[in-house]
């Protein structure tokens, strides 16, 4: 079963917040178990973000997790932000197009 991760975030380091995402992605490369992420920013709040990211599985997501890659990028991230990121686990019970 899909499993999505929200993070709600408010930053006023955007560019630098993409900067080490893309470093992750880099070092991350072949590792990391992530099917795909969307970022976003909130239209009205140009410092409020919401960043979607799929998992085939809740386990795969904690794998993704428990790299040493993540660890350390998620540490850089929340120095970054203007408050504690928000984090929100979903299993996915229904999908249409």
């Amino acid at each position: 079963m899909t499993f999505v991760q929200l993070i709600e975030y408010e930053t006023d380091r955007g560019k630098e917040v993409d900067r080490i995402m893309k470093e992750w992605m880099r070092a991350t490369e072949g590792k990391r178990t992530m099917s795909r992420e969307i970022h976003t920013k909130d239209r009205g709040d140009k410092r409020h973000f919401v960043d979607i990211v799929e998992f085939p599985s809740y386990e795969q997501a904690m794998v993704n997790n428990d790299l040493p890659e993540t660890r350390a990028t998620a540490e850089r991230f929340r120095e970054l932000c203007s408050s504690e990121p928000r984090f929100v686990d979903l299993e996915v019970v229904d999908e249409r197009s």
